[in-house]
């Protein structure tokens, strides 16, 4: 295993802190200029997300209203009442992005698909890539305003729904995540540059509290001008 990924790994709690816990709960307020593109604005600006951190799944709630949340799995997304009762449902959500591009608008079996892999991947970073058919590499390092971060480019394999199968995650020297770069895949295809920051512990394990999503512009450098996605946590309760 890449002597980076175990430095990463130590670095947000380790290994034997990971493999005892059971979920992971997060209030979260997401915003971005992406929501408005989508037809979504203000959807996620006060919500708490519920993951599985050893298999993909994940909840918001409330979603889009109250007293109802969103389920994600790779192969289905629902939009459940608090009492368990499904309002509607979508088999292989995958598959209805076909043709989507970047201002293709959403429904919400879209909004629940992509927000639960995307927080579902953010919160389990770096720990997922000890999963069975992840691929890792460290490649060379980057120049970040002078500071040196060391990059690893992993590949996911095709049963973990995520933004691209070929994802560069870049950590400091002292192992902590700082950016992540990938290409979102069910929008056409973009060139995301996603700042990781504000890392607090929670529970024995360590995460950014502050993301701030941007293009990428040739010189592999983000484009400021625009945030695309926001996302701050004010909490974490770890099981």
């Amino acid at each position: 295993m890449s002597d980076l990924l175990e430095l990463a790994v130590a670095a947000h709690g380790g290994w034997e802190r990971w493999r005892q816990i059971s979920k992971l709960t997060a209030r979260i307020s997401v915003g971005g200029t992406m929501w408005h593109l989508k037809g979504w604005p203000g959807a996620l600006s006060d919500v708490s997300v519920s993951i599985d951190p050893h298999r993909q799944h994940a909840a918001f709630s409330p979603f889009l209203e109250t007293g109802r949340h969103s389920e994600y799995e790779p192969g289905r997304t629902a939009i459940v009442t608090d009492r368990g009762e499904v309002l509607e449902e979508r088999e292989h959500p995958r598959k209805a992005f076909a043709g989507h591009v970047i201002q293709t608008p959403w429904d919400a079996q879209h909004l629940a698909y992509f927000t639960g892999y995307a927080i579902w991947t953010y919160l389990t970073t770096p720990f997922l890539f000890g999963l069975p058919g992840f691929i890792v590499e460290e490649i060379e390092p980057w120049d970040e305003h002078g500071e040196i971060w060391r990059r690893l480019k992993v590949i996911f394999p095709p049963d973990v729904a995520s933004h691209s199968t070929e994802q560069i995650f870049y950590f400091d020297a002292a192992g902590i995540l700082r950016r992540h770069d990938y290409s979102v895949e069910i929008m056409g295809g973009t060139s995301s540059a996603n700042y990781a920051s504000e890392p607090q512990t929670f529970g024995g394990l360590v995460f950014p509290t502050k993301r701030r999503v941007y293009a990428i512009g040739a010189d592999n450098r983000p484009i400021l001008e625009r945030v695309a996605v926001a996302i701050d946590i004010s909490g974490i309760d770890v099981e």
